[in-house]
């Protein structure tokens, strides 16, 4: 069997992709509560602003309405939304913040909201705050106020090529860099590390494949199945730590 390379990170991380989507409705506090005792200890979500200014998690960002409407979030007020999309607020409310946080920044203010929201709570959890944006140009204002910045991105859009993007997010202060899980081989994951940028893998089922990823020193991985991620978290790593 392949050795497991090291990963950049002392713990490696096992976000639960928008809660435990497979395991129930997705970006609700139920989810979100459910994975942490299914032994996730990251959580992923979405984060939008409300029309007055308030940080909720939403895959889509948009609320319907019925007959085929819907309406932006970032038009509707916090008080108007249904019941069972969560504030930021909540979400550490009700689960704590002893874990990762995973935050795809869908809107382009959210990501300040967002450290404030936090900072508001528990300043120790911004360490554990991983934000994400498909460009990391867009970040840029964030650095240096204690969460983790992400570059999501796709490894055929890296046209300079890995080596000079990782180069390039070590010297601008990016943390991380999110790839489908098909992007990865060993050989670049020790690329990124060799810069200091810790890699992320998304969109993993198979517990194969999960295994597969985790030995190639994967810093991150992103799961629906929380059960079968956590069972290849402990075979190939490990008991999980919450952080």
């Amino acid at each position: 069997m392949q050795q497991r390379l090291a990963s950049l990170l002392d713990v490696p991380i096992a976000f639960a992709h928008r809660g435990a989507r497979a395991h129930a409705p997705e970006n609700t506090l139920a989810s979100f509560e459910l994975a942490l005792k299914l032994g996730a200890n990251g959580l992923e979500s979405d984060v939008w602003l409300t029309s007055d200014g308030v940080a909720v998690l939403d895959h889509d960002g948009l609320i319907s309405r019925g007959w085929g409407r819907s309406r932006a979030i970032g038009d509707t007020r916090r008080s108007d939304l249904p019941e069972h999309v969560p504030s930021l607020a909540e979400l550490l409310e009700r689960c704590g913040t002893g874990y990762q946080l995973s935050l795809d920044l869908k809107d382009p203010e959210a990501g300040q909201a967002v450290i404030d929201a936090v900072a508001a709570v528990d300043t120790a959890m911004l360490p554990r705050l991983w934000l994400c944006a498909p460009g990391w140009q867009t970040m840029q204002h964030l650095v240096g106020q204690g969460a983790k910045l992400v570059d999501s991105t796709r490894l055929k859009h890296l046209r300079e090529g890995p080596e000079r993007r990782a180069a390039t997010l070590a010297a601008e202060g990016i943390d991380a860099i999110n790839l489908h899980h098909t992007d990865w081989s060993g050989g670049l994951v020790t690329l990124f590390h060799r810069f200091g940028v810790a890699a992320f893998a998304w969109d993993l089922k198979d517990p194969p494949l999960l295994r597969n990823i985790m030995r190639m020193g994967i810093d991150g991985v992103y799961s629906d199945h929380v059960d079968r991620m956590i069972d290849a978290y402990v075979a190939e790593i490990g008991t999980i730590s919450p952080r």
